[in-house]
């Protein structure tokens, strides 16, 4: 009877013990799938290091080592979000100078005009979309068309600080490389575009803003 006892209450402890389990697993749905994603960064980061070390880059002194830069940078790539997208859009800008500071500066610029590239892309597409779905006659479309294809150079005007994902150097004779990588939110991304193409529309074309409004509605 005793032992019978002793059964129950551990049957009745493990009943009352599994909503709090299930619960916890409940509260991190994507335990897995971030531990996945940190392992493939960890092998992507520790293969590339290795070919940047054979061809002579190295780390700024008293920054990270080079593996978890590049595996910072991997981690950022692989995060989405709730719909499955990037998180992130990510770029690297490669420039040789007299000094490591100056290669890095136009390394960087290079980079912004790149992240200013893809971004220029998807909004372009979603632009012609909305061409399309709105009342446009066909020489305000051509307008619009034209100006978003010479958006790229404000965009990058636009974009403000970006997130380094590393930075890495090696000497060319007397002069000093630098790649960068750097990244910057999507989504933040793609309302600097919208805003800045906006701006240049209302400047150089005499579309309404009505229609501009529901133009750039995406």
């Amino acid at each position: 009877m005793k032992t019978l006892k002793v059964f129950f209450t551990i049957l009745i402890a493990l009943v009352l013990l599994a909503p709090i389990s299930e619960s916890t697993a409940a509260k991190n749905p994507n335990k897995a799938a971030k531990k996945e994603m940190k392992k493939k960064a960890y092998k992507k980061a520790r293969k590339e290091a290795k070919r940047f070390r054979r061809k002579g880059w190295y780390v700024a002194p008293g920054a990270l080592p080079m593996d978890k830069q590049i595996e910072k940078s991997w981690e950022l790539q692989y995060k989405q979000d709730e719909n499955g997208y990037p998180l992130y859009i990510v770029a690297t800008g490669n420039s040789v100078a007299e000094t490591q500071s100056a290669a890095k500066l136009q390394a960087t610029e290079l980079a912004k005009l790149e992240l200013a590239g893809l971004v220029q892309t998807n909004v372009a597409a979603l632009i012609e979309n909305s061409i399309a779905n709105n009342q446009l006659n066909n020489e305000e479309a051509a307008s619009v068309t034209k100006t978003v294809a010479a958006s790229k150079n404000i965009i990058a005007q636009e974009i403000g600080r970006v997130i380094f994902l590393f930075e890495i150097y090696r000497k060319i004779d007397k002069n000093v490389e630098s790649s960068v990588r750097v990244g910057y939110n999507n989504d933040l991304a793609q309302e600097v575009a919208k805003k800045a193409i906006r701006k240049k529309l209302e400047e150089e074309t005499e579309i309404l803003h009505e229609k501009l409004e529901k133009l750039m509605d995406f």
